[in-house]
């Protein structure tokens, strides 16, 4: 258990079907200390930059998205809603999600997945450069390590 401060977002990039380098995000986990660690929560906070959008994708897992400044658009399920400061979002797990910044400045969220690792089943995508071509695949992200893996 340990209390975590805030810290630099870094660029997104390196996932091929989610190429944003003007969006930044973090990954944060429980180093833990001598009295333990807390090993079922992760949180990503991110910055969705004017105009980016995750592309929709589903989790094997639930997700809780807390939107912290800005405005957005989310689609969940069959539904799609705006979302501003305040508004939370909860995720069943396998239940098509993505966001997308409609608003003037930075679209700010944490999301919590009650894991360090998160598969993500793509089903639409913002490519990196090269990789247009591609179909959406399934990766993992290991929060604690910072890993991202191809599964697929």
């Amino acid at each position: 258990m340990s209390f975590v401060d805030p810290g630099p977002l870094e660029p997104m990039v390196g996932d091929p079907d989610d190429h944003r380098p003007n969006s930044r995000w973090r990954l944060v986990v429980d180093p833990g200390d001598e009295a333990g660690r807390v090993d079922g929560l992760a949180l990503l906070v991110e910055q969705i930059a004017v105009g980016d959008r995750i592309p929709l994708h589903t989790h094997p897992t639930d997700e809780l998205i807390v939107f912290t400044d800005g405005e957005g658009q989310v689609r969940l399920g069959e539904g799609s809603r705006r979302v501003t400061a305040g508004t939370a979002v909860f995720v069943p797990a396998g239940t098509p999600h993505g966001t997308t910044n409609v608003g003037s400045g930075p679209l700010e969220l944490n999301a919590v997945f009650p894991t360090t690792v998160v598969d993500i089943a793509m089903l639409e995508r913002n490519p990196a450069p090269g990789r247009e071509n591609e179909l959406p695949r399934r990766t993992r992200y290991d929060f604690r390590t910072g890993a991202f893996e191809i599964l697929e």
